[in-house]
């Protein structure tokens, strides 16, 4: 798959030769592919990809990579200035020199991820280099809470312009709005509710009059997402099968159930807002049903990935308790069974029990979701202690990969926009709370201990 005419290899000034090279995987451990992205000096939009174990480095708080910069005097020192002033514009979370060395260079990795358009590349590496919409929300949000707005909206605004007339979205798009990518993958229904969570989060971080305009101009979005997942429920109350983040196999799945109810609550709230009182009474009365069937279904059996006690658990569990939805005691256990039973001998976690790749290899993503629930949950040490791997575990460039072998390396793509978003929230949430998209008046927390009601019969897996 060819890259976008945005994309440049490492220039012949740093490595005469220099490619970027499909990698075949003859092993069951992945490898690292890319150590990390840079910005062209005279074309900051234009992106560097730089092949794994290059020894290069940045021109200080910057995407500029030195050994450029002493061939472009002229025009680097205009990129770093214009990479430091974006990031004084916004905020730095965390506390300590490898905290916010990880959060910085996460944020100037996300810069360049998110396009001009507001797609965001998933990873510059083929096969990684689309824009998933679930990726594309959680960097919105991120965005949104380091007070980059104007670029969270830029990547709102792509997903209104990506959306089917069905409310959903494809699994993936061309990041140049070439439309969707057309491999045969199937709607992947989570979208329909990180998307208005992100809208939400994005709102809820600037309230003032100019985004209120903003929501509104939003608003079809929301409301068509929302409306298509109340329609995906079935009549037990839990959504139809669907492919989740896993993107392995169509069955009904907690990180699918745990998205849809977030993004109902979201969209009834934005209702609200927006005086719009039978959409969101709608949607409350969708988002406590589903609410219910979570807890008569998966809460039945400790919120296993699947609504029965042989999947096992998943770290999906992360997307029902704070900051996604309210706190309680049986969810917080679950979610601490569930980081145990995940974390790997050498640290970091798997997505899941039941994971059908490699179960040597630990996931970045993942082990941020942990993070971000226990820090929005209180349990701060725990959270850094996660946060403190994930610094260790990046790239010499400070990239966050996508993976970590046994042997403590970084694999695969680096970095990757998903793992920059989940450790950008985890760290804001050491720091102070992050809202939650509230329980409508009436409405069931979805984790309330035990058995609502006797375990539904789930209807197409």
């Amino acid at each position: 798959m060819a890259l976008t005419a945005a994309v440049a290899v490492l220039a012949a000034v740093l490595v005469t030769g220099a490619g970027v090279h499909m990698v075949m995987h003859t092993s069951r451990a992945p490898r690292l592919l890319t150590e990390g992205i840079a910005a062209q000096p005279c074309a900051p939009q234009d992106v560097i990809i730089v092949p794994a174990h290059r020894e290069v480095r940045y021109d200080g708080a910057s995407s500029v990579l030195l050994p450029a910069a002493r061939a472009t005097p002229g025009c680097t020192t205009a990129s770093v200035a214009a990479s430091e002033r974006w990031l004084a514009a916004g905020t730095v979370p965390g506390t300590g020199l490898a905290m916010r060395s990880m959060a910085e260079r996460a944020l100037l990795d996300l810069h360049l991820l998110v396009r001009p358009d507001g797609a965001v590349v998933a990873g510059w590496y083929p096969g990684w280099d689309y824009a998933w919409p679930r990726d594309s929300s959680w960097v919105a949000v991120a965005l949104a809470v380091t007070r980059h707005g104007a670029d969270a909206l830029r990547v709102l605004t792509f997903l209104q312009n990506e959306q089917s007339r069905d409310g959903t979205w494809a699994a993936r798009y061309e990041p140049d709005g070439g439309g969707p990518v057309r491999d045969g993958r199937p709607v992947e229904l989570d979208a329909v509710g990180w998307v208005p969570w992100a809208v939400w989060s994005w709102y809820e971080a600037d309230r003032s009059p100019a985004a209120r305009r903003e929501l509104a101009r939003l608003w079809p979005m929301v409301s068509a997402a929302a409306n298509a997942a109340e329609q995906s429920l079935t009549p037990g109350g839990l959504p139809v099968a669907a492919t989740d983040y896993w993107e392995h196999g169509t069955q009904v799945t907690l990180g699918t159930a745990a998205p849809l109810l977030t993004g109902l609550r979201a969209a009834a709230d934005i209702a609200g807002a927006l005086a719009r009182k039978p959409a969101a009474q709608n949607w409350s009365d969708a988002a406590a049903r589903l609410s219910t069937s979570i807890q008569a279904s998966f809460g039945c059996y400790g919120f296993n990935r699947l609504p029965d006690d042989s999947s096992g658990p998943d770290a999906s569990v992360t997307f029902l308790g704070p900051p996604f939805g309210p706190a309680s005691a049986a969810l917080e256990h679950a979610e601490e069974a569930a980081e145990r039973a995940l974390t790997l001998p050498g640290g970091g976690v798997l997505p899941g029990a039941d994971w059908p790749g490699d179960t040597a290899t630990a996931w970045t993503a993942e082990t941020a979701f942990f993070a971000l629930s226990d820090a929005a949950n209180g349990e701060h040490g725990r959270a850094g202690t996660l946060l403190s791997w994930l610094a260790a575990h990046r790239t010499a460039l400070g990239a966050l990969p996508e993976q970590v072998t046994a042997a403590g390396r970084p694999a695969s793509v680096a970095p990757l926009a998903w793992s920059d978003a989940a450790v950008l929230l985890a760290l804001v949430a050491q720091l102070r709370p992050l809202p939650a998209t509230p329980v409508p008046p009436g409405g069931q927390p979805a984790a309330a201990g035990g058995c609502l009601l006797p375990p539904l019969t789930v209807v197409g897996r």
